[in-house]
């Protein structure tokens, strides 16, 4: 029996003391990622690309008014962060365990073509279920717990008065951080996550609770490098 969990919802937000804006971030381009290697937990670094993109976007949010941002703890994301905390000139970033990627179980480390090879069975129930069909992956009821638990964090801080917000996560995480203002607790349909892209929620009180729009989704700050596909 799935667990009673929160939706993000307006009564989610009620509280606020003033309208509010999220902006969840994907990290830019790994090493890994270049090589369209599925990371999960594992750690790799930005390559050049990915640092670019970075202070691409970070030029982009200058006019933002950003207060504060937060990060995984994985590298690709903290070094993400870290860029856009200097084009910003803000604080360090502060590490929130909640915004880490999703375990992909026995794909992490592979392409999708050799996960394909060594895991057929469990590569044709990923292509209809996503991460739900890879046997030891992390379940979607976890993750979705866990984006609970980060909006929550993110929602507090909110509540304590900063007014935008930032945090740099991962393309699977950042599916669900999306979900769960919707209710949704399955991995379909997905949303596109491409590197650096922003999804960018505005909050406005209103009487008892709340308005949320999702203004932006996966959107992309002008580059000069041009993006690759998510691996999924």
């Amino acid at each position: 029996m799935e667990r009673e969990l929160p939706v993000i919802d307006p009564a989610f937000f009620a509280g606020l003391g003033a309208p509010t804006r999220f902006y969840l971030i994907r990290h830019g381009q790994s090493e890994a990622n270049a090589r369209r290697v599925v990371q999960g937990l594992r750690d790799f670094r930005l390559d050049d690309s990915g640092r670019a993109q970075a202070a691409a976007l970070g030029a982009w949010l200058k006019d933002k008014g950003i207060e504060s941002i937060r990060c995984s703890p994985l590298v690709r994301a903290r070094e993400t962060a870290e860029i856009l905390a200097r084009e910003l000139r803000l604080p360090s970033p502060s590490v929130l365990d909640e915004l880490c990627e999703i375990d992909a179980g026995r794909f992490s480390g592979l392409s999708l073509e050799e996960a394909k090879e060594r895991f057929p069975e469990d590569y044709a129930a990923f292509e209809r279920l996503s991460w739900e069909g890879v046997p030891d992956a992390e379940r979607a009821e976890a993750v979705y717990a866990r984006a609970v638990a980060a909006w929550t964090r993110l929602r507090d801080a909110a509540l304590a008065g900063e007014r935008r917000l930032a945090c740099v996560t991962h393309g699977g995480l950042l599916q669900w951080l999306v979900r769960v203002t919707f209710g949704t607790r399955t991995w379909m349909p997905l949303l596109p996550t491409g590197n650096c892209g922003v999804f960018e929620l505005f909050v406005e009180p209103v009487g008892g609770g709340a308005k949320l729009y999702w203004e932006r989704i996966n959107f992309q700050a002008p580059s000069p490098v041009s993006p690759i596909a998510p691996v999924f």
